[in-house]
């Protein structure tokens, strides 16, 4: 009796670890794939691409911000997006955040509410300058949205009403 107990406690925590693992290898795929749509290119820089400074409390300091066509499509004439307005599906901002004149590391959110990772229809990421998830897709931007849920509404952005 003893021996299956034993024996059925080795599987069920084998079949924990298999499962956790690919869980992992799941997050690990979904992190590549956006970290590869962020350096594909096609990409316009806001305000001309000029370093700005980083206002608390935000824990990204120096950064330049760029968008994708879908992102750029939502903006206005001067550059922002509408207060109240939102992006559309499939737009990706990118925080180039620096250390002096370097990147350091990239944050990262995608338009995708359908998306399983999403956080208030974002998905959302840091990655460091070798490619590798600092903040991983699968925290569904736990740590980010309540920074990023402040008035006036602008779809989870700050950018526009700190600069």
């Amino acid at each position: 009796m003893k021996k299956t107990i034993v024996l059925i406690g080795l599987i069920v925590t084998s079949i924990a670890v298999i499962q956790s693992c690919k869980k992992d290898e799941a997050d690990t795929d979904a992190d590549n794939a956006l970290y590869s749509e962020i350096t594909a290119g096609g990409f316009t820089y806001y305000q001309s691409g000029n370093i700005l400074s980083g206002v608390s409390p935000s824990p990204h300091g120096s950064f330049k911000l760029r968008f994708n066509s879908n992102a750029s499509a939502a903006l206005d004439s001067t550059g922002e997006l509408p207060t109240g307005n939102s992006f559309p599906t499939g737009s990706i901002i990118v925080k180039e955040i620096f250390s002096g004149s370097s990147i350091s590391f990239y944050a990262v959110m995608k338009k995708d509410p359908s998306n399983g990772n999403a956080g208030s229809g974002w998905v959302w990421a840091e990655f460091n300058t070798d490619g590798s998830a600092a903040f991983s897709t699968s925290k569904k931007g736990d740590g980010c949205i309540s920074c990023h849920s402040g008035l006036p509404n602008r779809d989870l952005t700050r950018t526009f009403d700190l600069h």
